[in-house]
């Protein structure tokens, strides 16, 4: 059996060359001999900061269009597609699949009516084919993800309305 300590070493060796790259996920098979194995996966959540656009007003306006532009500018920038009620969220951290295999028609998309429990796409997670399904029937208004794409928990995958 080998030495454990080393295993530390090796993980946190891991993670600062997660953090010296710049990459959100290492995922890392350590081989001792026959039937003796680690397998080390080391991930962290990139927090994204999304700048809200900001209405200048021109000398000649005044101060009623300004206001309104402004107000018309907010909504936008608060648009949390994680906070509209119809939003389906990853419930594991993962890879997605839109469709059962490559090459396949996806599970849904924007525009099909589903209803509630229908497969809607497919996170795999440690080697294992996660079905999500649809948490209400409602037509797909927006999917918010791509193929091979990487899902945070959490992560808003679709609105459905």
């Amino acid at each position: 059996m080998a030495n454990r300590d080393s295993d530390v070493e090796f993980i946190t060796a891991l993670s600062e060359l997660l953090k010296a790259n710049d990459l959100t996920e290492i995922e890392v098979r350590r081989e001792y001999g026959k039937d003796d194995t680690i397998d080390v996966r080391v991930a962290r959540t990139v927090q994204t900061i999304i700048a809200a656009p900001v209405a200048v007003a021109a000398p000649a306006l005044a101060a009623a269009p300004v206001a309104a532009a402004t107000a018309a500018v907010a909504p936008a920038a608060t648009d949390d597609p994680a906070d509209h009620p119809g939003a389906v969220t990853s419930p594991m951290v993962g890879t997605i699949y839109l469709s059962a295999e490559p090459g396949a028609a996806a599970f849904v998309t924007v525009g099909d009516k589903v209803v509630e429990g229908q497969t809607i796409l497919i996170i795999e997670a440690m080697k294992t084919m996660n079905q999500i399904p649809a948490s209400a029937s409602g037509t797909v208004k927006r999917i918010l993800v791509e193929d091979g794409g990487a899902a945070e928990f959490g992560t808003p995958l679709m609105i459905i309305e």
